[in-house]
């Protein structure tokens, strides 16, 4: 996770991973912005990945993904003035 306004990681940003709603893992950013790992052997399918920005605008981001084998890079860039996100490799 990126702070576009600071141009910095978003450290100690609450992650989560649902699925139907219910959480499956959590996590915090860490001094990079990242989490490096939010939930190991996970079944391919549908989830909510929930971000809780430190944005005064945006104070909870849920993007639905379909997850299949393997790592995923998800990375949501945050602002006071936006936000956005994108498949990373």
């Amino acid at each position: 996770m990126l702070d576009t306004a600071l141009g910095e990681p978003a450290v100690g940003v609450r992650v989560e991973l649902a699925q139907n709603t219910e959480v499956v893992a959590s996590s915090e950013t860490d001094e990079d912005g990242r989490v490096r790992e939010l939930a190991a052997d996970l079944e391919p399918g549908r989830y909510e990945l929930v971000f809780w920005p430190p944005s005064p605008f945006f104070t909870k981001v849920e993007l639905e993904v379909e997850l299949g084998e393997g790592h995923h890079h998800i990375p949501l860039l945050v602002s006071p003035y936006g936000c956005a996100t994108y498949r990373g490799s």
